[in-house]
């Protein structure tokens, strides 16, 4: 197997056709990083998947609600904030 390159421009007005379809890749290519790590795009990717995982724990592959994990999760929530509530009032 060989792996045969392309063969390079010989004229300059060639060599600087290449040069300037790599610069326009280039900048293509450090605008598509900017905006992947860019923190709108970073938060929204984030919250896209979070709401992705509630819908796989909230409801069934048939796209039906899961009520009693929903109602656990609430049961979970009151719990805690009981218990936060009591500490709150028992301090003062």
């Amino acid at each position: 197997m060989s792996t045969a390159k392309p063969a390079l421009p010989t004229t300059v007005p060639a060599l600087e056709a290449e040069i300037a379809a790599r610069r326009e890749r280039l900048g293509h290519t450090i605008d598509e990083l900017t905006h992947r790590v860019s923190p709108r795009t970073i938060l929204q990717r984030q919250t896209e998947a979070a709401k992705a995982r509630f819908a796989d724990v909230a409801t069934t592959p048939e796209g039906e609600l899961r009520v009693e994990r929903l109602a656990a999760v609430v049961a979970v929530v009151a719990v805690v904030g009981g218990l936060l509530a009591y500490r709150r009032l028992r301090r003062h």
